[in-house]
């Protein structure tokens, strides 16, 4: 199995930028895909964002494409999400996903996860 730890998240104003990072460890990174996904209070987990296990091919959720960007470094079994423009809309815990099965944008596809890292984005 794998352990992933979010971290980055914070607080910054409508407009800003964060970019968070997911820290892998134990089996070998590369034969994960993943992603990463948001909740807000009361809501459901939502899918933002998905990489291929070797980085060659992103998905992104319609209401972030164009403003966050997710990439991997398989050297430093690190995925990261840049946030830019970000919305108070954004606000929510983000959580990192790892997965063996087809690329997928529902969280039953991801077999680990950490623990969330809190984005806040005040107007």
């Amino acid at each position: 199995q794998v352990q992933v730890v979010e971290s980055g998240g914070g607080l910054v104003q409508a407009g800003g930028s964060l970019r968070l990072s997911c820290a892998a460890s134990g089996r070998t990174f590369t034969i994960y895909h993943m992603a990463w996904f948001r909740q807000a209070p009361g809501k459901d987990r939502d899918f933002v964002a998905a990489i291929t296990r070797d980085g060659g091919r992103t998905y992104y959720a319609d209401s972030v494409k164009g403003r966050f960007t997710i990439s991997r470094d398989n050297a430093k079994n690190t995925v990261y999400l840049q946030m830019n423009s970000l919305k108070p809309e954004d606000t929510a815990v983000y959580y990192c996903a790892a997965g063996v099965s087809a690329l997928s944008d529902h969280p039953a596809g991801y077999d680990y996860w950490g623990q969330g890292t809190q984005v806040t984005v005040s107007s």
